[in-house]
């Protein structure tokens, strides 16, 4: 058994802390959060220690976080997608690396679980990019559906501090209990999902998921101590922690 430990990084939050614990970074391309100046530092911190790093697309509104749908055309979220992946890898081959993958953020990557054209326009945007990046998407999802489609690689992603709703989709960050921030949890939740391969709804039935990758996020509170949990739970089920190859 193995997966892949990825956060997204690169929003403001305590990465330095995060980073030991990750095998994969998705960094913030400076439209949902971030600044080319931290854009810099995280790409640079995440390179020296040998963690793959991708970047993390979304919606150009910082004030809601990319966290709230924005409608664009198709042509629109393909451009946006484009632009950010480009602006992220000059950092990365700045600083003598290679981008490994792209990872939606927010509500874009959540829309485009389950909205097809929106998850095409996505893929387009990362294919006309380069063809060999893999496309992170939620297991299952038509994120997975549409990388398939246009022949670019791609990775089912499943969440250690996320809870999930019985269709599947993770529940909305609105309604309590939709973070899990005991670390305890979201470690159990982890083993779960990597060794025996289904995860436990809000309303206590079993969802079966296939992911490659597994993700925290660095804004969640206390995100350094839950990875540490999450990681360390892991191994000691057996479980390998390897990038994405």
């Amino acid at each position: 058994m193995s997966i892949d430990l990825n956060a997204d990084v690169g929003e403001g939050c305590d990465d330095e802390a995060l980073l030991p614990f990750l095998t994969s970074a998705n960094v913030a391309c400076g439209m949902h959060a971030g600044t080319p100046g931290l854009m810099d530092r995280t790409v640079a911190l995440a390179l020296a220690r040998g963690i793959r790093v991708g970047a993390h697309p979304g919606y150009a509104d910082r004030e809601n976080f990319g966290r709230i749908e924005i409608d664009l055309s198709p042509e629109d979220v393909e451009n946006l997608v484009l632009y950010q992946v480009a602006a992220l890898d000059g950092f990365v081959r700045s600083r003598g690396g290679r981008l490994a993958h792209v990872k939606a953020h927010g509500a874009l990557y959540n829309r485009a679980a389950r909205d097809l054209d929106l998850a095409r326009a996505i893929a387009r945007g990362v294919r006309r990019y380069r063809d060999d990046l893999v496309l992170v998407g939620l297991a299952g999802s038509r994120m997975l559906a549409a990388a398939e489609e246009i022949g670019l690689p791609s990775a089912g992603e499943a969440f250690a501090d996320r809870r999930y709703l019985p269709n599947g989709s993770l529940m909305p960050r609105k309604q309590p209990g939709s973070v899990l921030t005991d670390p305890v949890e979201a470690a159990e939740q982890a083993v779960h999902i990597a060794r025996d391969g289904f995860v436990t709804a809000s309303d206590g039935s079993r969802l079966p998921v296939s992911a490659r990758t597994l993700c925290l996020h660095g804004d969640t509170p206390g995100a350094p101590r839950i990875a540490r949990s999450v990681r360390e739970g892991l191994e000691r089920e057996g479980v390998r922690i390897s990038a994405l190859s």
